[in-house]
């Protein structure tokens, strides 16, 4: 029988199948922060449990992180109460703790592919919807819930309904100045926020295929943005290139089993998925969103859509939202003033997001009407940037380097957008009040919010070099 690569790796973690009920799924990787891991650290104290198998969770503080002077006291109250709950619950359960100030520290979805964690074949939960960043792996990567996590933590399993398929295809050559953040807003816009529901998804076609592992982390992590369960890509020579030498990848003759396993992991020729959907990469232009969700997205050089008439539910949510964000129907946001550019999060917060930005940005200089936050998705990140002396060409062009951390892809912590102001954002979600109270985001690639930067109104960077 003919399976997808979906199929192949979620059958291979089947331990035991409820008549009538959910599947009882094995976790091959569990990753923790310091969000959605404390309730679920308690219930295990309050029933006297350990944690089953300690050495296949990892821990990261991110979201509560300041990403400023990460050497002192996180000076608000809560998120610092979050961060040292993270800590004493990894010390007492024995499990790793990547904590603040260590190398290894920054957002869980940047730290396991960079440290070699997440591999292709696994299984891979997070109680963070964006754990569908590690399907970039040929891996079954999705978020979960808190009493989820508790439950991973007890068994190393996980009692999951079995997702319906989906495949999603995309030929062709990229435009100049597309990135992989514009063909996943692409994607989200003509899916909708909801038109994947249900759905695991495979991105598949030679567009897909020629993506660096970098640009593929950022298709995958966008997917549950148009509801879809996860998303994923069959490894193949780049992901073995980018997996190989890292710390806790396979090593001699465990690394040759394990790639010669990795290349059975691809939908057979003859499968067939619950949906198929294709799309042409000579239809994707750089993209901005105008809304309060990521599906409210167009090219940049268009404009503002009307609302489907005949959805009357849907004029209303779409109205409001365009209220909220001060934009009209017919309305083209390109030379619109902003106040902010946000470069970072699990989505665009990798060496590759910044090599782009810095290669747009060197030899010109800063709005002077623009607050810029650059924010590394990790330590290591950080490293490759000052190796690479970006971090001179940023600072000689008027930029900031922060410190790695979650920033202001959402307002939990110091990095947060005033009420009232526009924020161009490499982050996921631009749901209002998301970068903070009364915050309006418009999400956009690394190459936008660079141009965005130097000129001080939404750019597209095609027109300016």
């Amino acid at each position: 029988m003919a399976n997808t690569l979906f199929d192949k790796i979620w059958d291979a973690h089947v331990v035991n199948l409820i008549e009538g009920g959910p599947t009882q799924l094995y976790i091959d990787r569990h990753y923790c922060h310091e969000v959605t891991s404390p309730q679920a650290f308690e219930g295990l104290r309050q029933r006297g449990l350990k944690v089953f198998r300690p050495g296949k969770t990892f821990c990261s503080p991110d979201h509560n992180i300041p990403t400023l002077n990460q050497d002192k006291p996180i000076s608000d109250p809560i998120s610092r109460n979050q961060v040292e709950t993270l800590t004493r619950n990894a010390n007492e359960f024995g499990v790793t703790l990547y904590g603040l100030g260590h190398k290894k520290n920054g957002i869980i979805h940047v730290i396991g592919p960079e440290n070699g964690l997440t591999l292709p074949g696994y299984t891979i939960v997070c109680g963070d919807s964006h754990t569908s960043t590690h399907g970039a792996f040929g891996a079954v990567a999705f978020g979960i819930g808190t009493s989820e996590v508790e439950m991973v933590l007890a068994s190393q399993c996980i009692l999951q309904p079995k997702p319906k398929t989906m495949r999603i295809n995309v030929n062709g050559a990229l435009k100049e100045g597309v990135t992989a953040k514009d063909i996943a807003l692409y994607i989200i816009a003509k899916m909708t926020t909801g038109g994947a529901t249900g759905y695991f998804v495979e991105y598949a076609g030679d567009t897909i295929r020629n993506l660096s592992m970098e640009e593929r982390m950022t298709v995958c992590n966008l997917s549950i943005e148009m509801g879809a369960r996860g998303g994923m890509i069959a490894p193949d020579e780049t992901t073995f290139a980018y997996c190989k030498g890292r710390e806790f990848a396979p090593k001699g003759e465990e690394w040759d089993k394990a790639v010669a396993y990795w290349r059975t992991l691809k939908s057979d020729e003859d499968a067939v998925f619950d949906k198929e959907i294709n799309f042409d990469a000579a239809d994707i232009e750089p993209r901005i969103t105008f809304g309060t969700n990521p599906g409210m997205g167009i090219g940049i050089s268009e404009a503002i859509p009307a609302p489907d008439p005949e959805d009357e539910a849907g004029k209303i949510s779409y109205d409001k939202s365009l209220e909220y964000m001060g934009f009209n129907v017919g309305q083209k946001l390109e030379g619109y003033p902003i106040d902010y550019v946000f470069l970072g999060s699990c989505t665009n917060g990798r060496i590759e997001d910044f090599r782009a930005f810095a290669s747009f940005v060197k030899g010109k200089k800063k709005a002077d009407n623009v607050t810029v936050w650059l924010v590394p998705g990790s330590w290591m990140v950080t490293d490759q940037i000052k190796a690479e002396g970006i971090d001179k060409i940023l600072a000689e062009a008027g930029f900031e380097l922060r410190q790695p951390g979650c920033s202001a892809c959402l307002a939990m912590n110091e990095d947060k957008v005033p009420a009232g102001k526009l924020a161009v954002s490499t982050s996921n979600r631009n749901f209002e009040g998301r970068q903070g109270p009364g915050s309006r985001t418009i999400l956009a690639g690394p190459l936008v919010a660079a141009a965005s930067a130097i000129t001080g109104v939404l750019t597209d960077p095609r027109k300016f070099k």
